[in-house]
């Protein structure tokens, strides 16, 4: 073979040292993300190992890696998903990020890093690890444990929080310049692109897969995939954002389609393909002399993100109306530095803002704290036991009266209507700001381009503008006025806030016409506002229009919708289930059972569950059918998907029963195909098929027989067995040579 591309002796020498430091990793249940690291560290520059003759070449393949991970965390994490999770992961999430932002840059200084390094540190000690929590609640058997679903979800929207921290930490870091205007304008960017290809994914994506799956097998989908995730990675980096970001609002809008778990599984080995390249470029980059150099700096930010996550994250837990032990259990869990770190640490060095020191040290950090992390779990409730003992009365009080949700309360009608209204405002103002802005920036000059007069180009181009724009107006103006006027119908109330908001929507329309109507005609500011308020009357007063947009309304809520109407028949606990308990403690848990349980086969009354583990299973799943309430007469069979109600204490107990295994050894042996040949000393010879019993005495089953060059199948049980007869018989071998003993 000639010259071997470095490319791929690179690659082959990465991945090798990886998989043998992973299996070894696995062998004394570590995570695999230190086993990369530490492959990293041993193909790296620093020990001379190996020889990775272009580390450009490598940083690209890490590259891939951060937007494969990041696509495949948008795939898990569903912006409805987010718009469900309700209060508790919001406050706690934004508690949590604060809190460690703050104690990063203030841990920084202490060290006497410059500005950018500390809020570097500061996003890096606010992300904790996703990967590593979830593995320790399931090898832990705590995955039912209330505060364990909260963590789940406060560790989403801390994924939302990373993809805003690495723009704004970008934006820091090109600029250098710390103002709130060009923080705001950052934030106001990266929230129109957001929402912008959200409505534009939700809109065209389930469409697109609807039309076409029964041309979307395996390798198609991926490819399609794959491709609409570089496409966006293109597009976010062209408007100035990362190419990670792009990746995962893909990864989000993908997330919502029914075909969401399909592209998961087909990405994950690509996924784990790149990361893994990915997280050993990480360990190259550390250099292990310098971490004992600089031991005192990897201390202090591990004590700094234990305490400091354990404080803010209880602390978020008990603002958002939790109670102690809950959020005790639910801080001590996210003590720790996730992997997002280092993809904020990989974006420090390639802006060049960062000191090449902060990446290795951040990597130590989180291999420290990962290591803790189920010792810290398991010590929660310990130490929520000696904590509220030792803890006076009266600073419990006041701690339970620290939520912010019993606070805001029921917010009423009236509120949740002008909460509806703002939505409508901000939803469909960015749209046609979108559309503005498109029509400006891209089909303008392109008409240019065909159009020879410029005059009539403008006419062209803010006519297609106003029409596009016009449904989304409608809708801007017109949308729950109709509520409005029945709430003030029926209500004494005061009439201002709603009436001003009808106002405040019609003149926001007038301002956007008026802009797209200035910018492409000179005529002066009378004429413009006369044509503007036209048009506006125009598309109020407008059937066709009012159709359109109540079209265009009526397909986005249906792709919306589509994948949880079609997996809502699915889900063993449906969301509203959970408010109807009774108790606080007492919440609904899902359990499957393993089909090697000894309970499989046993009837609920048999096993007792009730009276056992004080637990009851309000629900049994068995693919499609539903036993809700089941009797002590129902059986449980392998695979079904329990719903049982319990508390926290109750439903342990009860999870050790359910995934508990039979490890009784098998004697059966797989069956074999084989002949028998009867001869004159054969004891089945002149027996039929039935008086001979093979089935019941030695456990075969007679196939066939071949008789004088003739084989026949499907035979009579009064068939008689005659010298000569070849049997064709299936078993096990044990007992064929039963047969072949007895002559």
């Amino acid at each position: 073979m000639g010259h071997l591309p470095s490319l791929i002796s690179n690659l082959a020498i990465i991945l090798m040292t990886a998989g043998i430091i992973t299996i070894l990793f696995k062998s004394i249940k570590q995570p695999v993300v230190l086993g990369y690291i530490l492959a990293g560290i041993i193909v790296g520059p620093s020990l001379h190992f190996f020889e990775i003759t272009n580390m450009k070449e490598v940083s690209t393949w890490a590259e891939i890696g951060v937007i494969f991970l990041l696509f495949a965390l948008g795939l898990e994490f569903s912006f409805k998903k987010l718009f469900n999770i309700g209060s508790v992961a919001f406050i706690t999430a934004f508690t949590i990020v604060i809190g460690m932002v703050s104690l990063g840059f203030f841990t920084g200084k202490m060290l006497g890093w410059s500005g950018i390094n500390c809020l570097f540190l500061g996003g890096m000690m606010a992300m904790s690890s996703t990967t590593i929590i979830v593995k320790s609640f399931n090898d832990m058997g705590l995955k039912s444990q209330q505060f364990a679903g909260m963590v789940v979800g406060v560790l989403i929207v801390e994924d939302l929080f990373a993809v805003v921290l690495m723009v704004l930490l970008s934006t820091f870091a090109i600029s250098s310049d710390f103002s709130g205007g060009d923080l705001v304008m950052n934030i106001l960017r990266l929230f129109m692109f957001i929402l912008i290809w959200f409505v534009c994914g939700i809109y065209l994506l389930p469409t697109i897969f609807k039309k076409t799956r029964k041309y979307l097998n395996d390798e198609t989908l991926l490819i399609l995939s794959v491709a609409l995730c570089l496409m966006m990675v293109l597009l976010a980096t062209n408007t100035g954002f990362s190419a990670a970001l792009g990746a995962f609002v893909m990864g989000s809008l993908l997330a919502e389609t029914i075909e969401a778990e399909r592209i998961e599984h087909l990405v994950s080995p690509v996924k784990d393909l790149f990361g893994a390249v990915f997280f050993v470029s990480v360990g190259m980059m550390i250099d292990p002399m310098m971490l004992l150099y600089n031991w005192k700096s990897i201390l202090l930010i591990t004590i700094m993100v234990m305490a400091g996550q354990i404080f803010f994250g209880s602390m978020g837990m008990i603002f958002s109306g939790q109670p102690l032990k809950v959020a005790m259990q639910s801080g001590f869990s996210l003590a720790q530095v996730g992997e997002f770190a280092f993809i904020i640490a990989q974006l420090g060095l390639t802006l060049g803002v960062t000191n090449k020191d902060l990446y290795p040290t951040i990597v130590a950090v989180s291999a420290i704290t990962t290591f803790f992390t189920p010792y810290l779990i398991q010590s929660s409730t310990s130490a929520y036991e000696k904590f509220s003992t030792r803890l006076p009365k009266r600073t419990l009080r006041i701690l339970e009266n620290l939520s912010f949700t019993s606070k805001l309360g029921n917010s009423g009608f009236r509120s949740e209507l002008i909460k509806t209204i703002l939505g409508i405002i901000i939803l469909h103002s960015t749209i046609i700001i979108a559309i503005i802005i498109f029509g400006i920036t891209y089909l303008q000059p392109f008409l240019y381009q065909f159009v020879s007069n410029e005059q009539w180009a403008n006419i062209l181009c803010a006519t297609i503008i106003l029409i596009c724009m016009a449904p989304f107006l409608r809708a801007l103006m017109v949308k729950k006025n109709k509520t409005i006027k029945q709430y003030l119908a029926e209500n004494n109330v005061n009439k201002g806030a709603l009436v001003g908001l009808i106002v405040v929507r019609i003149f926001l329309c007038l301002i956007m016409v008026m802009f797209v109507l200035s910018h492409f005609f000179h005529f002066g500011w009378i004429v413009v506002g006369l044509i503007a308020i036209s048009f506006i009357v125009f598309t109020m007063l407008s059937k066709k229009l009012k159709r359109s947009s109540i079209l265009i309304e009526k397909h986005f809520l249906s792709n919306l919708t589509e994948r949880e109407q079609h997996f809502d028949s699915k889900k063993a606990i449906r969301k509203d289930s959970v408010n109807r308990l009774l108790a606080r403690d007492i919440h609904l848990a899902e359990f499957v059972v393993h089909p090697q349980s000894p309970n499989v086969g046993r009837s609920l009354k048999e096993i007792d569950i009730r009276k056992k583990y004080d637990v009851q299973i309000v629900s049994i799943i068995r693919g499609e059918m539903h036993i809700n309430v089941p009797g002590g007469e129902e059986f449980l069979y392998p695979y079904d998907k329990l719903v049982v109600c319990g508390t926290d204490e109750q439903l342990k107990r009860f999870t050790l029963m359910v995934e508990q295994i039979s490890h009784k050894e098998s004697n059966r042996e797989d069956v074999i195909l084989e002949q028998i040949q009867i001869d004159e000393h054969s004891l089945l010879l002149n027996q039929t098929i039935l008086s001979s019993r093979l089935r019941e005495l030695y456990g075969c089953m007679l196939i066939g027989i071949e008789r004088e060059g003739q084989t026949t199948l499907g035979l009579d049980i009064n068939t008689i067995f005659q010298l000569g007869d070849i049997l064709l018989l299936v078993g096990e071998k044990q007992k064929i040579n039963e047969l072949y003993s007895l002559g």
